[in-house]
């Protein structure tokens, strides 16, 4: 039972969450959208979401710049956090644009919002959970897109909530988090998704 629980925090590691929400995405509306151009956005977000930061990983690491993937110290987390947010900025700006790609333009601003907000928290020697930044902002995000294009899938959403109980429980088991760090990393990520559905669709 525990090597399952600790299972979530591999599947639902927050580089992983941009990919899973534009995945669903275009799964979910790909008959809006030339096969070509879905391919290539895709493609960019894993360039831009999961390569170069892990090429940036392993320069910080060989630097001694941070001791782990887990960035388990508060001052560990400033340089990845400031990078993680111009790789976002980037994205918004020259991968999703608002007026062609509303609603993935949305989602990256949501992600933007709260990664500034969990390095914010950095300068207040807070350690917010960024799995629970993750997948609280992916599950909010396709409930957000199941509402506004009418989709039941009653059975995604009960997963993705699922999913949210089970990376708390990992995280709390792995000691990397507490009660508290989970409880501010689920706002910050759900709620910069939910304000941004609700302000804009």
């Amino acid at each position: 039972m525990k090597r399952f629980i600790a299972l979530a925090s591999y599947l639902f590691h927050p580089l992983l969450m941009p990919l899973v929400g534009i995945l669903l995405y275009f799964w979910l509306t790909k008959r809006f959208y030339p096969t070509p151009v879905i391919k290539a956005k895709i493609l960019a977000v894993v360039i831009f979401t999961v390569i170069i930061p892990l090429i940036f990983y392993f320069i910080l690491k060989n630097s001694k710049l941070i001791s782990s993937a887990g960035l388990p110290k508060v001052k560990e987390r400033k340089i990845p956090l400031l990078f993680y947010a111009t790789i976002t900025l980037t994205i918004i700006n020259f991968i999703f644009p608002k007026y062609q790609f509303n609603i993935p333009y949305l989602f990256f601003s949501g992600i933007l919002y709260a990664t500034l907000l969990v390095l914010i928290g950095t300068y207040f020697k807070q350690k917010i959970s960024l799995h629970m930044v993750g997948i609280a902002g992916l599950c909010t995000f396709i409930i957000g897109i199941c509402i506004y294009f009418g989709l039941p899938l009653y059975g995604l959403i009960a997963f993705f909530i699922f999913a949210t109980g089970w990376t708390a429980s990992a995280r709390l088991q792995a000691k990397a988090h507490n009660y508290k760090e989970l409880i501010l990393g689920i706002i910050a990520g759900g709620g910069t998704q939910l304000g941004l559905f609700l302000l804009y669709l």
